[in-house]
């Protein structure tokens, strides 16, 4: 009777181990998370822009490089002279003893030649201008750390989730096989092969908890809060498709892309500096106005009298000059270049972005209508099979990890479609949208 109860038992968990096998290994169904109060991604990237220092750095840079146009256009501080000419050595504090002693009150003001002043204003304005660009582009960058880290931390806690739905399967193979085993339909073999895969699923776990971890750390560092700060589940998504082409793509970062915009206003500042060196072979002058104040003295009245003059310096360093020039335009030249290699670089980019999102959209809908599918049949045969005793348990193992695999490879390549979107949109300088 006790042998005939034991054998009843092996028998119904074998028949009840598809059921738990496959309700355990289907992908979960779209359907928001439980959040934290953390907030949500683009609540996650609103304060990622308010609270990182980094960008704080670059709109403080910005703010002192704007500071510096005015400064560059003012004219310098004119200059006020006191002087004493011809007093007497013999009684240097004696102003009344000669005729020809005077005490000089005197102002100059240097003036650059016309459209200097205009000319330096514009190059700083510019230099200003490409940081004020640059502080777009760190926020870019930025928002695009936030999204990768955020699809990356979807990614680990979807496998989490498989792999915590498979650690009670193995746990239910690890039963079965023992109680098959116990009653002499079974292998002692494939009692340590389901340990083995359970304490190998507890090995990827343990790491998968550690990543969780560090990507938790990792958004909260671009935050600008304490590492331990709760980030909250990641929901689920639909997949962002771009909906252009890759010449309209382009045709976007032409005009969104703050980096283009930056290098744009480097150009416009070298041709600025080009002209300014092209005005420093004509002269500056300085305007320069004197009182001179007498005391009558050798019987003379010692009327007061009054100076004034213009004083221009000679540009006859030529070399200098033509080095200025040349300096200006290599600038010129440079800025264009880097303009040339960065329009080049995005070109590329978005073509590769593309042809990754093809694929990954590809891949997605493969998992989902065929692979996943066909692993489940494939699981449900082997199952069938093991029941009648036509199958033996490695067989079984083998379609489970197929399965388990196949399933962390969907949630993978739905993380990899939406940190290549992010790149993409880092790019082209703005949000895609279907």
């Amino acid at each position: 009777m006790k042998n005939f109860l034991t054998l009843f038992l092996a028998t119904l968990a074998v028949l009840a181990l598809p059921a738990l096998v496959l309700a355990g290994d289907r992908p979960s169904e779209a359907s928001p998370a439980v959040s934290t109060g953390a907030g949500s991604l683009p609540e996650l990237m609103a304060a990622a822009l308010a609270s990182n220092p980094e960008n704080k750095a670059s709109e403080a840079r910005w703010q002192a490089f704007r500071q510096r146009i005015a400064q560059v256009g003012s004219l310098e501080d004119p200059m006020l002279m006191l002087r004493i000419d011809n007093g007497l050595v013999r009684d240097p504090l004696n102003f009344n003893r000669d005729v020809m002693t005077q005490k000089v009150v005197g102002i100059s003001q240097q003036f650059p030649f016309w459209g200097k002043l205009a000319l330096r204003e514009e190059v700083a304005r510019q230099d200003a201008e490409f940081y004020r660009w640059n502080i777009a582009e760190r926020r870019l960058e930025l928002a695009a750390m936030v999204k990768e880290n955020w699809y990356r931390l979807f990614f680990v806690e979807r496998s989490l989730e498989v792999l915590e739905r498979n650690l009670k399967v193995m746990e239910d193979f690890v039963t079965s096989a023992e109680t098959r085993y116990a009653v002499g339909v079974g292998a002692q073999q494939d009692i340590y092969r389901a340990q083995l895969e359970r304490s190998m699923l507890l090995e990827v776990k343990t790491g998968l908890v550690q990543q969780r971890r560090s990507l938790h750390a990792a958004l909260n560092a671009l935050l600008f809060r304490p590492a331990e700060s709760p980030v909250g589940e990641v929901p689920e998504f639909s997949l962002v498709r771009p909906g252009k082409a890759a010449e309209e793509l382009l045709a976007t970062a032409e005009e969104l892309r703050p980096a283009l915009q930056g290098l744009r206003a480097s150009v416009e500042k070298g041709e600025a500096q080009r002209r300014l060196a092209e005005r420093e072979y004509f002269p500056d002058l300085i305007a320069s106005f004197e009182y001179m104040q007498r005391d009558p003295a050798m019987g003379e009245e010692g009327f007061d009298m009054y100076g004034a003059g213009i004083t221009i310096n000679l540009p006859v360093r030529r070399e200098r000059r033509q080095a200025m020039v040349a300096e200006a335009s290599s600038e010129v030249r440079m800025a264009q270049h880097e303009l040339d290699n960065l329009r080049n670089s995005i070109r590329s980019g978005i073509a590769d972005s593309l042809a990754q999102l093809e694929r990954t959209d590809s891949l997605v809908e493969l998992y989902e209508n065929g692979i996943i599918p066909q692993a489940r049949q494939s699981l449900e045969s082997s199952l069938a099979g093991y029941q009648v005793g036509k199958v033996d348990f490695e067989a079984v193992l083998d379609s489970w990890t197929r399965l388990y695999n196949y399933e962390r490879s969907y949630y993978g390549m739905l993380a990899e479609h939406q940190m290549t979107v992010a790149r993409l949109e880092a790019l082209v300088g703005g949000e895609l949208g279907d």
